[in-house]
């Protein structure tokens, strides 16, 4: 069993398994731990005092200015690791503090702030729809203890907020950060359920997102409808890239789709592919469905070496097609037919009678009947 570091897991996608929990000294390898605050925000502090903390406990830790709370979710030597990982400078800069454990009143003041939060967010819509900002808020963080507040906004061009950050200041009387999202990480801070039917995959578990190019849902054969290659982001489906090395490693085993087969009395377009199968259908019209023909992909690129060489072949299939091998029929679960039950009766059946017939002729035997004195 491992300790209490390792086996505990957070429920949110930013958990990272602490698989050397188990080596020894890796707990006290570093004095860094992870801490994760609210979204997916997350940060590295020095334990500097020395308090024994494990995954999962709420701390204080220093903020400009200051304290914020956030969760402990990695010690040890993986948090150096995972600081190599995240580029996370420590020389050259001061590196914040862990303070303490989170107490009672560090967590009522927290609470306070969290409640706040979504009245703070719809307010601040309010402001820039009066300053004519063309932007969207959103979310907002408030720190642990309330005197900071982060608004995550949306915004296509680029925004002269600095007027926006004044009126925030003043009516909200907190310090004001703005931080700029993209429409992939709003979908995935609202979440939601895919047409998968499981829930999102930037709102579960993607932490980085890539761009989706459309020749990716080309090479796939994806009906290029923007309703269907959308997701709730409005952007291209993140999922349209998870195949697609598959699909492209696949179409290097297929011929080009503008090249055309001639026979001696029609010339074929291409159609459709299947592209796994390596199976194409030509059609003897360019647009439509016409005396469609499947071939492999292999007899493709011998009708096209051929054509090269000025060869027509007759037809495109080949001339001597493989028969299908006759396969006998047998039961999987190697038993016979169910006849075989009729057939073990009637055997039961007469050699019980035969047995009888025997029994009775004994009994009958002149050696086996009595005679009267």
């Amino acid at each position: 069993m491992g300790k209490k570091g390792c086996s505990k897991v957070q429920n949110n996608k930013l958990n990272t398994y602490d698989w050397l929990c188990d080596v020894p000294d890796a707990e006290n390898a570093t004095d860094y731990v992870e801490v994760q605050f609210k979204n997916t925000r997350k940060g590295y502090f020095l334990n500097s005092t020395k308090i024994p903390l494990d995954k999962g406990d709420v701390v204080a830790v220093e903020a400009s200015p200051g304290h914020d709370i956030g969760t402990v979710t990695l010690t040890g030597r993986l948090v150096l690791l995972q600081m190599k990982k995240n580029n996370a400078r420590t020389e050259g800069v001061e590196v914040k503090r862990v303070y303490r454990k989170a107490k009672a009143t560090d967590l009522e003041k927290y609470e306070e702030a969290k409640a706040k939060e979504h009245a703070t967010m719809i307010r601040s819509r309010q402001i820039a729809e009066e300053l004519g900002l063309n932007m969207k808020i959103g979310d907002v963080e408030y720190q642990g203890d309330g005197n900071k507040a982060i608004f995550y906004y949306i915004a296509d061009e680029r925004v002269d907020f600095r007027q926006l950050i004044k009126v925030l200041a003043d009516t909200f009387r907190v310090r004001i950060e703005m931080k700029q999202i993209g429409a992939r990480q709003e979908a995935g801070r609202i979440g939601g359920i895919g047409p998968c039917g499981r829930e999102l995959c930037c709102s579960s578990w993607m932490t980085g997102f890539v761009s989706v190019a459309t020749g990716a849902a080309r090479y796939q054969d994806i009906s290029m409808n923007p309703q269907k290659l959308a997701g709730q982001c409005a952007k291209l489906k993140c999922c349209i890239n998870y195949e697609v090395d598959a699909y492209v490693e696949a179409h290097k085993h297929l011929p080009s789709r503008e090249v055309t087969l001639e026979t001696k009395e029609t010339t074929y377009h291409h159609f459709k592919t299947d592209i796994f199968k390596r199976e194409i259908t030509y059609s003897t019209d360019k647009v439509i469905a016409a005396n469609l023909v499947t071939i492999s992909s292999t007899r493709a690129f011998e009708i096209i070496n051929m054509n090269k060489k000025g060869v027509k072949p007759e037809t495109l299939e080949t001339d001597s097609k493989p028969q299908p091998t006759k396969r006998d029929a047998h039961d999987i679960l190697g038993q016979e037919s169910l006849t075989r039950f009729d057939s073990t009766s009637k055997k039961k059946k007469k050699k019980k009678k035969v047995t009888n017939d025997k029994r009775v002729n004994h009994e009958k035997s002149p050696s086996n009947v009595r005679h009267k004195n």
